[in-house]
């Protein structure tokens, strides 16, 4: 029984909520070792499972040295998984109602400064098709703080130069719409014309960001990228596609963003309901605040 009703969840999860391919990974691991720990325990109905059951399973994840952020990512997984069991009827009662995820140390992330950032961006040669990528890449991460997931699936039609923007379609939910400075507008014109398309052999192809086989950039093609500049510039911190993302958001913060514009830049998804409805009535003025913000507008 399990085994059909794990497939039903993914089957929604995947098709229904639109999810994104890691997190709906993320759920299905996280789920089968909760089923194979209830297997193991003789446990064969999924409502036999109670709330002393769940802490059981945390105990257990603790037990065997699993770290707090991966025990409430896992009491996360199963609460999702509990709450389609209830709306769908196949549970009379939610065992993980009021279970309190462990408390964890949250990790202050890794910062560049704006010279940092600098050095870095000045790195990669514009007169090369590697350089002039690279740099349209890395302008662009930093200027509008999405995440490489993100970057490396725009297609060329999600950018719009001329009213200097970014379309950032995501399929679990509404895309967003990204202010893009005008730095990282002249860097991405600069790749666009003289390089995108000398080396796309495929005239449908659509990415944005290709490389020398005319094919989309993968993301770990990018981390490489990343390394290899921060070495360059010899930044001796750990750099990755995420530090660039916080370094955006905190040098917005910064120069006197608003916290609920970065947010919506960010595209956050964990803010709460009542911060979203209050959120929706100010005005929506991200120009604006991008403008007079961010280091490179």
């Amino acid at each position: 029984m399990f085994q059909s009703v794990l497939d039903n969840y993914i089957d929604y999860i995947k098709n229904e909520k639109e999810l994104s391919k890691n997190t709906q990974d993320a759920y299905l691991s996280d789920l089968t070792k909760f089923i194979d720990y209830l297997e193991d325990n003789s446990i064969k109905d999924i409502k036999d499972v109670n709330k002393t059951t769940i802490i059981t399973y945390l105990m257990f994840l603790k037990k065997h040295g699993k770290a707090p952020t991966t025990i409430a990512r896992n009491l996360a997984s199963v609460r999702c998984f509990y709450q389609y069991l209830l709306n769908n009827n196949l549970i009379e009662e939610d065992p993980t109602i009021n279970l309190q995820s462990p408390k964890y140390e949250r990790k202050l992330p890794e910062i560049l400064t704006v010279k940092e950032v600098e050095n870095l961006l000045s790195q990669p040669d514009v007169n090369s098709f590697k350089g002039a990528r690279d740099k349209a890449m890395l302008e662009l991460i930093y200027a509008t703080g999405i995440k490489v997931s993100e970057l490396i699936a725009l297609n060329v039609d999600n950018l719009n130069l001329g009213m200097g923007y970014l379309y950032i379609d995501r399929t679990n939910k509404k895309g967003r719409i990204v202010p893009v400075g005008s730095i990282a507008l002249k860097y991405l014109n600069h790749y666009l014309i003289n390089y995108r398309n000398k080396y796309i052999d495929n005239r449908d192809e659509d990415a944005l960001f290709v490389n020398y086989n005319g094919n989309r950039l993968t993301r770990q093609g990018f981390w490489k990228i990343i390394k290899q500049y921060s070495k360059e510039a010899n930044i001796k911190k750990s750099i990755t596609p995420q530090t660039l993302r916080h370094s955006f958001a905190v040098h917005l913060l910064q120069n006197g963003a608003d916290m609920e514009s970065v947010q919506k830049m960010l595209g956050h998804s964990d803010i709460s309901t009542t911060q979203i409805y209050n959120f929706l009535k100010k005005d929506n003025n991200l120009q604006h605040v991008y403008k007079n913000s961010h280091p490179r507008a």
